[in-house]
This record gives structure tokens, C-alpha cells and sequence, in this order.
């Protein structure tokens, strides 16, 4: 076969394939001006149903023109523009950009947002236009994260500062070996239940929040992505266990948290930790009911109501996007005071006060420990206003203990 043989075929080829080509444009051309296939009048004919069974279309990208959208909107998607542009949904874009809603397959009843993809924009005096979900991220990243972090190492800081000052306090008499029972087993089990619940919170929430800055360039994005999936679902199932405990704490120690004149002498003084003498008190001295009234009622229930929002957990609420985002900032402010809170709390519970730990552990402090940090409470055990042991394994491991402390 010669040159000319062989260039005389390839010429033919390419003329059918340009005829094949073209006839199949037309066919298409002609399809697209047929009318509504029988699947797609189906589908019209259902929309009123799912409408009113409160279910919307599934196509998200079917927006409507209303008083809403842009009024130019059936002139920019004419067909002028798809064939210079075919393919650009640029309009439909700035609809959903603007707030507009679309159609969603989720019932309205459950998800009431689902037909918008970007939340409307909102103007803030003093601020550019933006949308409520750029406005929420702009709180978050540049109001709560920053300034609650700062008060976190301030109030670390501190601690740190009057430990180095003026280390644990110690007792100044001697130990009498005579034992009284300072928590029972019920009020030990209610405190160590809530104590672990919130430092499991409090370790997670700090990883969650500021992880990123601190943890994720050591370790790296994966391990750091693992880290933070466990940690989250650890925050969500302890929630609500701390807010179980917290409720048994609050019941557990009010008959003994109740305010006292005493209580302002103790706080004018500062409770003598700066100068070392200590005030007399009652079996919970003027600190630990600020920490009482203020940490686990005030806070607590400002942290556990905003917490069940962001799991969900509040029957009846509609869980907008709006609702969630004043959930999460509240959430993160009130959570930044507890544990700053806490953290004094903490340090006057292990090494900032000798004897306070083992208290907790074991339920009991020595004679010479009530008298010096609680001597109002050790006076009305000693004159016999309440016992020095009050529950039953007390009783029938201390009766000698009881009666000297009585004497």
C-alpha cells in the first residue's frame, strides 16, 4: 500500500467520526427540547406530597427565584450564558451565599436549617459584613481561646507563685492520734466521682481547644487527629456523668455549706493564709463555699445546661446552628472561670495544705487538724452538737475515737 493509499483512508475515518460526532449533537439537542421525561412528572407530582409530610426535595441546588434572590437570576442562567458558559452556576452560588433556601431531604421538623448551606450575613456595628458562622469563628479564635488561655496560666501562675512563697501549710501542734471522721463514705464516693468526671473534661476540653498550638507540631496531624477523636468522645460520654455527680455533690454538702457571720471575718482575713494564722471556721470555712456556691452551683449549672445543648441531649429544643454556636461560647467561658476556680480548689486539696488529701482519701484528719484549719466545727464536735462519727463503719471502728473527742 502506497503513501497516497494510506492518507486516503485516515481522510475518510476522520469525515465519519465528524459525522458521527455530529449527528450524535443533535440528538442530544433535540432530546433537551423534548418535554419532562415520565420520571421527572413523577417526581413533580410527588413535591407537593413530601411538602406536606414536611420532607423537601433532595435537590439542594433547585433554588427557586423569590423575593429573596437575586431578580436578575433568570436572565444571568438564560440560555445566552450557558453557551458561552456552560456549566457556571455562579448565581446560584451568591443565592446560597446570601442565605438563601434551597431543598433538602431532611425533615424540616428535625433539621430546620437544612435547606441553607451558608448562614445568612450579618452585619455587627463596628464590624465588616459577614455571616453568622464567620462571626462565631471570629469569637471563638480571637476572644475565648486567647484571653481564657491567659487566665488559665495567670491563675497556674499564681498558685505556683504562693507555693514557692509559702509552701504547704503544716500543722503547728501535734498529732493526737485520736481520729475524726471528716467525710463519709457516701460524700468521698460523691467528691471523687466529680473530681475524676472534671479533670477528664478539663484534660480534654484543653487538648480540643488549644492542642493545636501546643501539641499537634510535636506529635504531628495524624497521631494529633486520633488524639483529639478519642478525647471528644471521652468529653461527651463524662458530660453527662459529671452533671449526675454534680447534682449528688450539691445535695451531699449543702446542709453544711450554708453561709455564717463567721464567714466575713474569715474572708476580711483572708482566711490567714497570708499572715499565717488561721481564722476559726465551721466544717467548710468562707473559701470553700465561694467554691461551693459560685464553682459547682453557679458555674456547674451554667456548664451542664450548655454542654446537654452541644450533645443534644435537651428534649424539644430545635438545634439550630445559631443555638449551637451561643452554646459553644457560653460553654467555653463559664468552663475557662470553673477550672480556674478549680484549680485553687485543687491545689488546697493535695499540696497546699497537709492533711487535706488523705482527708478525702480516707475520710478521717487527727484531732489537732479540726482544731487548727475547722476549730469552730471541732468546738461542736467536742461539746457534742454533732457526733465525731457519722456513718456507720465510723461508729463501729472509732467509738474510742469518738469519745475522746468528746471529752
Amino acid at each position: 500500500m502506497n503513501r497516497s493509499s494510506v492518507m486516503k483512508q485516515i481522510k475518510t475515518h476522520l469525515l465519519m467520526g465528524a459525522l458521527v460526532l455530529g449527528a450524535a449533537f443533535s440528538v442530544s439537542a433535540q432530546t433537551a427540547a423534548k418535554p419532562a421525561a415520565p420520571e421527572s412528572k413523577a417526581a413533580a407530582a410527588e413535591a407537593p406530597q413530601a411538602a406536606a409530610l414536611g420532607v423537601k426535595s433532595a435537590n439542594i441546588f433547585s433554588i427557586a427565584p423569590d423575593a429573596n434572590t437575586d431578580p436578575k437570576y433568570a436572565d444571568q442562567n438564560n440560555g445566552e450564558r450557558d453557551k458561552v458558559q456552560p456549566g457556571n452556576n455562579a448565581p446560584i452560588w451568591r443565592q446560597v451565599g446570601a442565605g438563601a433556601t434551597g431543598y433538602s431531604s431532611l425533615p424540616a421538623s428535625e433539621a430546620p436549617e437544612a435547606g441553607n448551606l451558608i448562614q445568612p450575613f450579618v452585619q455587627y456595628p463596628g464590624s465588616k459584613l459577614t455571616t453568622a458562622g464567620e462571626a462565631w469563628r471570629q469569637v471563638r479564635n480571637n476572644w475565648i481561646i486567647p484571653y481564657g488561655g491567659s487566665l488559665l496560666l495567670i491563675a497556674g501562675l499564681a498558685i505556683a507563685l504562693f507555693y514557692y512563697g509559702k509552701g504547704t501549710m503544716k500543722l503547728h501542734g501535734t498529732e493526737t492520734g485520736r481520729k475524726i471522721e471528716r467525710f463519709t463514705p457516701l460524700e468521698r464516693a460523691a467528691h471523687w466521682t466529680n473530681a475524676i468526671t472534671f479533670v477528664c473534661l478539663a484534660i480534654s476540653g484543653l487538648v480540643i481547644a488549644w492542642g493545636k498550638f501546643f501539641i499537634q507540631p510535636i506529635i504531628g496531624n495524624a497521631l494529633f487527629g486520633w488524639l483529639t477523636y478519642a478525647l471528644k468522645n471521652l468529653h461527651n460520654f463524662a458530660g453527662p456523668l459529671f452533671a449526675v455527680s454534680l447534682i449528688i455533690v450539691f445535695a451531699t454538702f449543702l446542709k453544711d455549706n450554708w453561709p455564717s457571720k463567721e464567714d466575713i471575718t474569715w474572708l476580711i482575713k483572708g482566711g490567714g493564709m497570708f499572715s499565717g494564722q488561721e481564722v476559726p471556721s465551721h466544717r467548710f470555712n468562707a473559701g470553700e463555699k465561694v467554691v461551693f456556691w459560685f464553682g459547682v452551683l453557679g458555674l456547674g449549672v451554667i456548664v451542664v445546661a450548655s454542654g446537654l445543648v452541644l450533645d443534644k441531649l435537651i428534649p424539644g429544643l430545635i438545634y439550630e446552628r445559631g443555638t449551637m454556636q451561643i452554646a459553644n461560647m457560653i460553654h467555653g467561658i463559664a468552663t475557662v472561670f470553673m477550672m480556674a476556680m478549680f484549680m485553687g480548689h485543687i491545689y488546697m486539696g493535695t499540696v497546699g495544705m497537709d492533711g487535706a488529701y488523705k482527708a478525702m482519701r480516707t475520710g478521717y484528719v487527727d484531732e489537732t487538724w479540726a482544731k487548727e484549719h475547722h476549730e469552730l466545727w471541732y468546738n461542736d464536735i467536742k461539746a457534742g452538737k454533732i457526733p465525731a462519727q457519722r456513718s456507720p463503719e465510723a461508729v463501729a471502728h472509732g467509738g474510742a475515737a469518738s469519745t475522746s473527742a468528746s471529752a
